[in-house]
């Protein structure tokens, strides 16, 4: 399997644009060319380290046959190596069941090849604990591998980590095929009223029943959050407050909610990981980064239900009072599958997203290549993102997607789902501290082939999506690029291939700047720009074959469209 791993991502890497010789070599991003060609200021990440001190999980009577928990075999594996001053606990072969591991500093969990840790169905091994999920404060079950105000600890080798998510997650019949969901009926839980929904026990039902806010019961007491314990699904591995984590080499999956959370931590390396999750799991992120900083990520592989890469930094008002940005992160040499994002940032982003670059990944038939989302209300702001050498094929809705009237759907809508939820508000909104801002974006060596949509840019009236470059890019979809309150694009050497409607389109946009356009198009203007604008479009003679090219509605002032 790791051969085939190696295989896959030397393919992969050799598919893109020229990079490093040192890479090219390897086929792998090392650990010295991670900090090549990174545009801003790098802190170097203080990387994990243990003493030459092991035990055996063995060692303290665990069991292998996949029955017998080893909750007390791992609590004693950790005290000990924590009271030798640090060291390794070895995971040898076998089926290891057990409930929570929780972590203590100077400790790395080594799994060996063929080990696979299975965590309990039994939700009462999961007491309830104070944490963060999807931006706000709350409570949740504690997470199957738990770490809270930690250092130097590390999870690594070839083994498989699974959640046994299926146990606690709810499920939509949308989701399903029919056989699948009459088989999921056929092992007990509960349906809603409408019948389209699926929960594994009365507590979980009750939980989503007591919810107006996705996943956070807000229609009932904090003292009634037992009653509904089964709904308060953990993710798999949650760090938080702690420092020096090395993720290296395991299968991580099934997790009951999102995969892998480390939150408000700091130097943080995640490299050589498998991070899976069936596409049907609601809330099945991959990786969740909030309020982290100096993190690398590379050498991923992700096939998840939701978000793959995602980047947090809080919700509203809870995310605004904690203050932490995510910033400095270095994301290289990653492949997505299945994903409602192939790389994320949102649309929890209340503390702010800066300083990021991000390289040399591969997506495929995830459903939106890079995507950004807000919506009013959120505050923070996101800038200073670097993206470049990506490849996409079969991205079902947008290669590139900036959506600032986020609402919570996915990308390709569910049957509960509607996109009223997210439509344009075109009243303005007082500027304050509730007003998200994106800005300072830069692409540049983009391809996508099979597409839905080249590009959607969607800022808001009121803070238009500012300086945003798209450069070098080949995008080849079912519709073009649409900018919509846009305040600075701009589109250089890029060429648009839609099967249908114009190559761009502007509306409610100003200083757009367009140099060495190519597009193939068919009975359609490539240059339509609509609504009001306050300055000039720029408009580079070459990109426009014939005037005829560019059509500009009646209520916009043409002698602002400028051919230089």
């Amino acid at each position: 399997m790791q051969n085939l791993l190696l295989a896959v991502l030397i393919v992969m890497v050799s598919c893109t644009a020229p990079v490093g010789s040192q890479e090219i070599a390897s086929g792998l991003i090392d650990s010295n060319s991670i900090y090549d060609n990174v545009e801003f200021e790098m802190p170097k990440v203080k990387e994990a380290s243990f003493p030459d001190f092991a035990v055996n999980i063995k060692d303290f009577g665990a069991v292998s046959d996949g029955i017998t928990k080893n909750t007390t075999a791992f609590a004693q594996a950790m005290d000990k190596v924590s009271e030798h001053g640090g060291g390794t606990i070895v995971v040898p072969r076998g089926m290891w069941l057990t409930g929570p591991i929780i972590f203590k500093s100077n400790v790395n969990l080594h799994l060996e090849a063929g080990a696979l840790i299975q965590f309990s169905k039994d939700f009462d091994d999961y007491p309830l604990v104070e944490t963060s999920f999807e931006g706000l404060n709350t409570i949740r079950c504690i997470s199957p591998i738990y770490a809270d105000g930690v250092e130097n600890i590390a999870i690594s080798g070839p083994g498989t980590i699974d959640g046994n998510g299926d146990a606690w997650r709810p499920v939509k019949k949308s989701k399903m095929t029919g056989t699948q969901w009459k088989s999921l009926l056929a092992t007990g839980g509960l349906l809603n009223e409408k019948g389209d929904m699926w929960f594994p026990s009365e507590s979980s039902l009750k939980g989503f029943q007591s919810s107006s806010n996705f996943n956070v019961p807000d229609l009932i007491e904090p003292s009634e959050l037992e009653s509904v314990k089964d709904f308060l699904r953990p993710v798999l591995v949650s760090i938080k407050n702690s420092k020096r984590i090395l993720l290296d080499g395991p299968t991580f999956q099934n997790s009951p909610a999102w995969n892998i959370h480390p939150l408000m931590s700091e130097d943080i390396i995640i490299r050589n990981l498998n991070v899976r999750n069936p596409w049907y799991s609601q809330n099945g992120d991959g990786l969740d980064l909030e309020s982290c900083k100096n993190v690398l990520i590379y050498n991923n592989i992700f096939d998840v239900g939701d978000d793959a890469i995602c980047f947090k930094s809080g919700k509203d008002q809870d995310g605004r009072d904690r203050g932490m940005p995510t910033e400095n992160v270095v994301v290289k040499n990653n492949i997505v599958y299945h994903g409602h994002g192939g790389f994320v940032i949102g649309s929890e982003m209340s503390g702010g997203v800066r300083n990021v670059h991000i390289s040399q990944c591969t997506f495929m038939g995830t459903d939106v290549g890079l995507r950004f989302k807000s919506t009013r209300g959120r505050g923070g702001v996101v800038e200073n993102i670097y993206i470049s050498d990506i490849d996409m094929v079969n991205i079902p809705t947008d290669v590139i997607n900036f959506n600032l009237f986020y609402g919570g759907n996915s990308p390709v809508l569910e049957s509960d789902q509607s996109a009223e939820r997210e439509a344009r508000n075109e009243a303005l909104v007082q500027v304050d501290e509730r007003t998200p801002a994106f800005r300072n974006i830069y692409m540049k060596n983009i391809t996508a082939t099979g597409s839905g949509v080249a590009a959607n840019f969607q800022g808001l009236p009121e803070m238009n999506l500012q300086n945003v470059s798209l450069e070098n890019a080949v995008l080849q979809a079912e519709k073009g690029i649409i900018a919509v309150d846009t305040d600075g694009l701009i589109l250089s050497n890029v060429t648009v291939i839609p099967s249908q409607g114009a190559a761009l389109t502007f509306y409610n946009s100003k200083r757009i700047d367009i140099s060495n356009l190519q597009y193939t198009v068919t009975n359609s203007p490539a240059i339509s720009v609509m609504g009001e604008l306050s300055e000039s479009i720029h408009i580079g003679k070459e990109s426009i074959k014939q005037q005829a090219d560019l059509k500009i509605s009646s209520e916009v002032n043409g002698e602002i469209i400028k051919i230089k």
